[in-house]
């Protein structure tokens, strides 16, 4: 027989017993309704999405698109050429601009890229002892910045400072005032503005980019500031450049993966120009002998130049850009080699 107090024990028990399971069971309920609560989210649709996935998804599309216009950028980053001019006005035995450049800011985390281009223009002459009158110095930084999210129709902009000089000490003009072509100081300093539209076109086994751009080019000797002697009313101190370039990526078998394709750059044709605007030694805004420079190249690639490429091209010069020798207005053909991270992206 069971003992009165020992049987009250019991029932009192299983009465807190029934109360804590029936507390577990509401907290059960409760938590994961509060914790779905907070990780759907209603679309337009009247559908269910989670909402931590959905903020992923568009910081992941976001870095994705960073990511593909880092390449585009590279793309149009300015390529090193080596070779030789021919018909220059001073005849040359080989000519060299070299132009690589250090990216100084890339990531998919930001729509911006910079880059650092120590560019250095050299000719060596076709005259006794072979010398080389007075390279162009030339370096600069360009900011780069994406202005939309369509890869296949991409629009950006890009900003730059750039520095010119022949690095001498000579006086800038003669005493007959001419300017001191032999050992004379050439210094300037401009900025530019870019805009650039692109557009891809994919075909079978082949991808093609279009890309097009205008600038503004300004010159500090516009104002007064940051240029050798006598460059003032005789130097183009406001420039409008631009270009169109075709890239062809074309598909190659993988040599690491058997039955996988990988596409490589492999033909490039450019077309550039650039008009001075602003007035200089009293020639005509239509004087366009004077006023207008035009090149236009094309380069190859063999599947096992990653990056460089084959080069030939020719032009005209209104107003040589090789410091001192600006004065020169001459056309030329130039046949080399070009190489540069422009070359490097793969396409996909």
């Amino acid at each position: 027989m069971i003992n009165l107090p020992l049987w009250a024990a019991l029932k009192k028990g299983a009465r807190h017993i029934k109360f804590y399971t029936l507390l577990c069971c509401l907290t059960g309920f409760t938590l994961p309704s509060k914790l779905l609560a907070k990780a759907l989210v209603i679309t337009p649709s009247g559908t269910f999405m989670a909402a931590d996935t959905t903020a992923d998804s568009a910081l992941l599309k976001k870095r994705l698109i960073n990511n593909a216009f880092d390449d585009i950028f590279m793309q149009n980053l300015r390529v090193s050429e080596g070779g030789n001019d021919y018909f220059n006005k001073v005849k040359t035995l080989l000519t060299a601009d070299l132009a690589p450049n250090f990216v100084l800011f890339s990531t998919p985390k930001s729509r911006f890229f910079a880059v650092f281009t120590p560019r250095v223009k050299i000719r060596l002459l076709d005259s006794r002892g072979a010398p080389v009158k007075s390279p162009s110095f030339m370096p600069g930084a360009t900011v780069f910045y994406r202005l939309n999210e369509d890869t296949y129709k991409p629009e950006f902009l890009s900003f730059g400072y750039s520095h010119h000089s022949n690095g001498v000490r000579g006086p800038s003009l003669n005493p007959d005032g001419s300017f001191n072509r032999d050992s004379g100081k050439f210094t300037t300093n401009f900025y530019t503005l870019t805009y650039y539209t692109g557009k891809r076109i994919d075909k079978q086994d082949l991808i093609i980019n279009r890309y097009d751009n205008l600038a503004l080019e300004v010159h500090a000797g516009l104002f007064g500031l940051g240029m050798s002697e006598g460059l003032k009313g005789h130097y183009g101190f406001i420039r409008v450049n631009g270009s169109r370039m075709y890239n062809f990526a074309k598909a190659y078998d993988d040599p690491l993966e058997k039955g996988k394709k990988t596409y490589k750059n492999w033909q490039r044709i450019r077309f550039d120009f650039a008009y001075i605007a602003d007035k200089y030694d009293n020639y005509s805004a239509v004087d366009f002998k004077k006023r207008l420079n035009v090149s236009l190249r094309y380069y190859y690639q063999f599947p096992f130049m990653p990056s460089a490429a084959l080069m030939f091209g020719g032009g005209y010069r209104g107003q040589d850009d090789y410091n001192q020798f600006f004065e020169d207005s001459y056309g030329y053909i130039t046949i080399g080699l070009a190489s540069n991270l422009s070359f490097n992206p793969h396409q996909h």
